[in-house]
Formats: C-alpha cells, sequence, structure tokens
C-alpha cells in the first residue's frame, strides 16, 4: 500500500500518523496492526517504565501489563485528542506510578505490621543461663556409670579419638564406643534435649 502511494504521488504518513493509523487498527481488532504496533512502541514504553520503577523485571512486567491495555482499550484511541505516541505513553507512565505507590504502601504496611526487634543482648543473662547449663551438665554427669563419664569426659572435653579413649582406659574400642553412645542417651533424657 505505502508503495502504490509513494508511485503515485501521494504524501507518505508521518510516523506519528502511522502510528495512530496502526491504533486505529488494533481498536477494530486487527491482529497484525498489534503486531506492528507492539514492535514499534514496546521499546519506548519499557524504557519509560524502567526510568519510573528503576527494576528491570519490575518493568518487563509494566510493560506487558501496559500493551496488553493497550490492545484492549485501542478503540478508546481519539486521534482529535493527541497523537497515539502520546496516549501509549501516558497509559504506561501511569501503570508505572502506581506500580511504585503500590510498591511502597505494601513495604509501609509491612513496617507497621512488623514485630518489634527483640531487646537488645543482655551479657548477664547469658552469663547466669550459661552457669545454670553447666551446673545441669554436671549434676547428669554424675549420674553416669563411671565407664560412661569418663570415656565422655575424655572425648568431649579431652577431645580424644575413640582409639585414645580406649587406650586411656584399657578397654576395647567397641566397649568404649557402646559406653559412650548409651552415656550419651542418659545425658540427653537428663537433660531434657530433643524431647
Amino acid at each position: 500500500m505505502e508503495r502504490w502511494r509513494r508511485a503515485q504521488g501521494a504524501p507518505e504518513k508521518s510516523p506519528a500518523d502511522a502510528l495512530g493509523s496502526m491504533l486505529i487498527e488494533v481498536g477494530r481488532g486487527d491482529d497484525d496492526a498489534f503486531t506492528r504496533l507492539y514492535d514499534e512502541v514496546a521499546p519506548r514504553v519499557y524504557g519509560l517504565v524502567l526510568r519510573v520503577v528503576r527494576d528491570p523485571s519490575q518493568a518487563e512486567e509494566v510493560a506487558q501489563e501496559v500493551l496488553v491495555e493497550v490492545w484492549r482499550t485501542a478503540a478508546r484511541f481519539d486521534p482529535a485528542r493527541g497523537t497515539a505516541s502520546a496516549w501509549i505513553l501516558t497509559l504506561a507512565h501511569r501503570r508505572a506510578v502506581d506500580r511504585v505507590r503500590s510498591a511502597q504502601a505494601a513495604s509501609d504496611r509491612e513496617q507497621r505490621a512488623a514485630v518489634p526487634e527483640a531487646p537488645a543482648y543482655d551479657a548477664v543473662a547469658d552469663e547466669v543461663a550459661g552457669r545454670l547449663e553447666h551446673q545441669q551438665v554436671r549434676r547428669c554427669l554424675r549420674g553416669l556409670t563411671d565407664v560412661q563419664r569418663e570415656a565422655i569426659t575424655l572425648a568431649y572435653y579431652g577431645g580424644q579419638t575413640y582409639r585414645e579413649v580406649a587406650a586411656t582406659l584399657d578397654l576395647a574400642v567397641p566397649t568404649v564406643k557402646t559406653r559412650m553412645r548409651d552415656g550419651l542417651i542418659r545425658l540427653r533424657d537428663c537433660l531434657g534435649v530433643g524431647r
């Protein structure tokens, strides 16, 4: 069509007129016109939205929403009131500002609903809790058999391996492992851990 106009000497449409014509065709349900319009305006819509929302993934979402809105509402475009480009970019700007306001409102709601911060670290309370735990561990260790207590003490407080504990206590390695396992089970029950 454009070649025919050029061949006949008809004046070419300006890019703004071409965009307006495409938008009018989109308003009539022309899928091909929407494809051409999309290719023409999508980069500008994305660029404008990105400048407002400043997040590329959010900008992609908003740009897609805008182009869907253009598809759905193209019939409302009135060329007498402005250019197609201005109409589309106004939709894009409004949608981007709405997204920023929505995100800010959600952030404000989360801050208002947030749990107050925990009190600052209390060294005295921590020290008292630590001492009480040590006393309870000592009491529970006293409830073990001598072999269990010695094996656990050598392994956990002395840093010895099963072989080293077995050599120190003059016992077989499997016996040391069994005594330690039984002792740890009794300690766990005494301390109330894992209930």
